[in-house]
């Protein structure tokens, strides 16, 4: 049996065989082969490999690929040039299937020696430690030194290492130095805010500034006494009317912002700058709580519902911080057991059985109700009254102005020409909406025919030209006549009659009329005087 090496993984010496693995080969990995011949073949050919002796035992491993009878070599830990440049492996291979009538022409194995060589490769600086954990108070100025971080270049050359710091955010709240690794503050910290800091540190070497090593530190912020502390919370506290001496009837507790170590608590006190309440006291119970009592039995709510009671609130820091607060505490009504009844402002409400949100309840109903009547009320008197005239009064379109108009004198609200005697009317209908095609030729007396004039036939006659006037804007509407009839048994009411009185009576308004008509007057007044004789 005789041992072979695979080419390009070994090269072959005359007393030994060398295999050469960088020293930045991966933990896992394949390193290099061997495989050894068998003149058997079949079953008879399979073989083991195996690791018998050498310094290099503990840093390799080899196993054996079943389909090509190779021998793996893997490394096992990581290779350092800088501390172990070669290693030495014995290396055998021994058939697995072995037939005991041809024992006596063994042995069926082999054994060679294997040297492996590391290669030097450049390597990225290597810091001290892993990670790295600083610490440095709040409020610390700025430039304040936190620590310092060290890498070295671990190969042979020992090349110089620059440090910088990857910020991830827009923030920087810490600056180093590059030739030192010397971490410093670049804001003032609040504890308060951010307890702590995480950073990561870059190292490379000047002349391979591509090679770079990081490593995360870890920056805590010390606390510094610099908050005073506080209650707890808002306490509503409450004296029963029938109170005691010396009873309890609220216990309070403080927090504070600061780091509060074990050992450190608070302490409780009233203002010094107030007089002795008599109604009220504090006591201490040191354990960072303390007892509001009443100082007196009874208390009266209509003497006094509230009551102020100023404390005073101090933690055991260095340098020691207070603060003060004021308890308000209301007198109210409570059954035996101490269970409160009413107070103050809610004494009605109990009194009467009814809760705030019953009250409330009613209230919305009431202004709901009142809303609803309102709105009935308005609707009501938005509602017009029709207009209710008798079919007796209405001939065409009835049409109601609200003008009392003028009198004789107002040209505008009383037209002569709007005089119609009804029956005349009935036989002169005619359409108002309709423009005549021809305008009739206005006929006006002369003064010469006055006297021989029937005022009925005259009215009658200036009634038709009027309606066939198509310059008079229609009187689709109902008129009131001024037409007494005949032969009234009464005489006549028209102020027509004036003219027997020779009145003054200025008939200009009338226009060109105006001499007509007071002719008309004269004539007509004479005519009713004769037939009244």
């Amino acid at each position: 049996m005789s041992t072979t090496i695979l080419p390009g993984s070994l090269r072959v010496c005359k007393e030994h065989y060398q295999l050469y693995v960088p020293e930045s080969a991966q933990v896992g990995s394949a390193v290099g082969k061997i495989k050894a011949t068998d003149a058997d073949i079949g079953a008879n050919a399979d073989m083991k490999y195996s690791i018998i002796n050498g310094d290099g035992s503990g840093i390799f491993s080899i196993s054996t690929d079943k389909e090509t009878r190779e021998g793996i070599i893997s490394l096992k830990k990581p290779l350092n040039y800088e501390k172990k440049k070669s290693y030495t492996l014995s290396i055998e291979g021994a058939n697995t299937h072995l037939d005991f009538r041809f024992s006596h022409l063994g042995p069926f194995k082999d054994v060679t020696m294997l040297k492996i060589v590391v290669g030097d490769v450049d390597e990225a600086p290597l810091f001290t430690l892993p990670s790295y954990i600083m610490e440095v108070y709040e409020n610390a100025k700025i430039g304040t030194t936190v620590g310092t971080v060290t890498a070295l270049d671990p190969d042979s050359t020992n090349n110089l290492v620059r440090y910088s710091i990857d910020h991830n955010t827009e923030d920087r709240y810490f600056t180093i130095n590059a030739n030192t690794g010397t971490i410093k503050t670049a804001k003032v910290f609040d504890r308060e805010e951010t307890p702590w800091y995480n950073i990561t540190v870059a190292a490379s070497e000047i002349d391979s500034p591509g090679l770079l090593s990081h490593v995360p530190v870890e920056i805590k912020i010390l606390d510094v006494n610099d908050n005073p502390p506080e209650l707890a919370r808002d306490y509503d506290v409450i004296v029963c009317e029938n109170a005691k001496p010396s009873q309890v009837i609220q216990t309070i507790s403080a927090t504070d912002r600061d780091d509060i170590t074990e050992g450190r608590s608070f302490h409780f006190a009233l203002d010094d700058n107030f007089s002795l309440n008599p109604n009220f006291t504090l006591k201490d119970n040191e354990d960072n709580t303390a007892s509001i009592l009443t100082r007196r039995r009874r208390f009266s709510r209509t003497i006094q519902d509230v009551y102020y009671l100023p404390i005073v609130i101090s933690d055991g820091g260095v340098p020691s911080l207070s603060s003060s607060a004021t308890l308000v505490i209301r007198v109210c009504a409570c059954e035996r057991d101490g269970r409160v009844r009413t107070c103050h402002a809610e004494a009605f409400l109990s009194s009467a059985g009814l809760s705030t949100g019953a009250l409330i309840a009613i209230l919305l109903c009431v202004v709901i109700l009142l809303a609803i009547v309102v709105l009935f009320i308005t609707l009501k008197r938005s509602k017009k009254e029709p207009l209710v005239i008798s079919e007796e009064d209405v001939r065409e379109n009835v049409v109601t102005y609200d003008d009392e108009g003028g009198g004789e004198e107002d040209t505008e609200a009383f037209d002569i020409t709007a005089l119609r005697n009804p029956s005349a009317a009935e036989e002169l209908k005619f359409r108002r909406d309709v423009r005549p095609e021809m305008k009739p030729a206005t006929k006006h007396p002369t003064s010469c025919h006055l006297d021989n004039i029937d005022v009925h036939e005259f009215i009658k006659q200036r009634l038709a030209e009027a309606d066939l006037d198509p310059s008079v804007p229609p009187y689709d509407s109902l008129q009131t006549y001024a037409y007494e009839g005949q032969r009234s048994e009464a005489g006549s009411i028209s102020s027509l009659d004036s003219a027997t009185t020779h009145s003054d009576q200025d008939y200009n308004y009338l226009g060109d009329w105006g001499p007509e008509f007071k002719k008309l007057a004269e004539l007509y007044g004479e005519k009713e005087s004769e037939r009244t004789t």
